[in-house]
């Protein structure tokens, strides 16, 4: 499925700014999973320093410098993306008690490797609560795959969708606890389902296309930034993406841009900044399909 994606990004700050910052945002480049056809990052007003640059875990990742103290920083993403790949059509995963000796067994620590996903991350830690929801709702003698559906099944039921109840900076215990939240919340909470029982999980951002209702107009800027997971499920299935937020697999809807072990690791916009002030972040994102 061929995708026109356009990412606007408006850093406001009430003091004047000036700082570095990493920009995450360009879609990924993933053989078997999409192709990113042409891809352009405007910054304005632009930057003394940019570095572009590739990170530990695949993201292309674009290093801006400020110098002078600005009042507004937008950055704008465009670009064409090809996504070709489906969730998987067989459960070839391995079966729970099997996966900790499949995951031994591993011996690769590059980017990719399920080592990086299983421990505690910058963002997810053990939680008492979530370790006894999970085992409530987790499914008995079931694959590795078939839990991991089960999970994502069951925190969509049990979690409400609040983009006023949480804040980027809201730590999982208490979005758990609220039951409410928004789609970071939504994976967080999933990855430390999963790392609690053993499953390797991590955090993938990108974009997703919407549908309008039936008979309405598309609206422009309408489609959002997303997160969801990605879980190991064994040698011979590998990584498989799942969607806690919408109660499904990842498909081609979902376009990639960058994934970690959470939310630390694929910020869309994250560095320091010398500032009196606060600052606010606006976005607004189009996935248009292309004929």
């Amino acid at each position: 499925m061929l995708y026109e994606v356009l990412l606007r990004t408006r850093c406001t700050y009430d003091r004047m700014a000036a700082g570095r910052q990493a920009l995450r945002v360009m879609p990924a480049d993933e053989a078997g999973i999409q192709r990113l056809v042409a891809g352009a990052i405007d910054i304005d007003p632009a930057p003394h320093e940019r570095i572009d640059r590739i990170d530990f875990f695949g993201n292309r990742t674009v290093d801006v410098c400020f110098n002078t103290p600005n009042e507004t920083v937008d950055v704008t993403v465009r670009a064409r993306v090809d996504r070709f790949g489906y969730p998987p059509a067989m459960d070839v995963s391995a079966r729970l008690e099997d996966l900790p000796v499949e995951l031994a067994a591993m011996r690769n620590l590059g980017s990719t490797s399920p080592h990086h996903f299983v421990d505690t991350s910058p963002l997810v830690g053990p939680s008492p609560a979530i370790a006894e929801y999970v085992r409530d709702v987790m499914p008995k003698a079931a694959t590795t795959m078939e839990i991991v559906g089960a999970i994502n099944a069951a925190l969509h039921r049990d979690l409400r969708y609040d983009g006023d109840a949480t804040t980027v900076d809201t730590p999982l215990e208490e979005a758990f606890a609220k039951r409410r939240g928004v789609c970071q919340d939504f994976t967080h909470i999933m990855i430390a389902c999963l790392r609690e029982i053993g499953i390797p999980a991590g955090y993938v951002s990108g974009f997703l296309r919407t549908e309008p209702p039936k008979g309405k107009p598309r609206l422009e800027g309408a489609d959002a930034m997303h997160a969801w997971v990605q879980a190991w499920c064994g040698a011979n299935a590998g990584w498989i993406e799942f969607d806690p937020t919408n109660a499904m697999m990842a498909g081609l809807d979902h376009i990639v841009a960058a994934r970690g072990r959470d939310y630390f690791d694929v910020a869309p916009v994250r560095g320091v900044l010398r500032t009196a002030g606060s600052q606010d972040i606006s976005q607004s994102v189009d996935v248009i399909p292309l004929a």
